[in-house]
């Protein structure tokens, strides 16, 4: 009995040692992203909102809504993270917040909008998040690369509410 105990304490010693060694190992600065893209309200535009879409007229607004977490699997806040900026394909950088999402608050993540210009040309706008840690290194993610999921700006007017 006395061999099984201090076999189990033997082994229960060389798994914790390897969770701590391969811990250790996690490249620093690595994150994970979670995110999508919602059609924001804006005045007087019909909706629907906060559902997914990837087409946007001008003048409509693209919610982007992400959730960047650490390699433990703990939420980077902001107090975590320095920033959260989406750029877009052509340069332009939107900062992102962290805040509360619900009326009461359901979720926290970190999110913007951009309300697309009206004489924003038509076709695919790309675009990648731009996490910065505390320390100034920073981690980028960009989504699919695949035509039909990208956010994309089509022809057209944004449906109104109708009075």
């Amino acid at each position: 009995m006395k061999h099984i105990s201090v076999s189990v304490i033997a082994l229960a010693v060389a798994t914790f040692g390897f969770a701590s060694g391969a811990q250790a190992q996690q490249p620093k600065g690595k994150l994970f992203f979670e995110g999508d893209i919602v059609r924001h309200a804006l005045p007087n535009q019909a909706g629907p909102f906060c559902v997914l879409v990837n087409q946007y007229k001008p003048g409509e607004a693209v919610a982007f809504r992400i959730r960047v977490l650490q390699p433990n699997g703990d939420v980077a806040d902001d107090k975590v993270l320095k920033s959260v900026v989406v750029e877009l394909g052509n340069g332009q950088r939107l900062p992102a917040g962290f805040k509360s999402h619900g009326n009461p608050p359901t979720d926290y993540f970190w999110s913007l909008f951009w309300s697309i210009p009206k004489d924003y040309p038509t076709g695919t706008v790309g675009y990648k998040v731009i996490a910065t840690m505390n320390d100034g290194s920073t981690v980028e993610w960009k989504p699919f690369n695949r035509p039909t999921t990208e956010l994309m700006v089509v022809a057209g007017e944004p449906e109104m509410k109708k009075n």
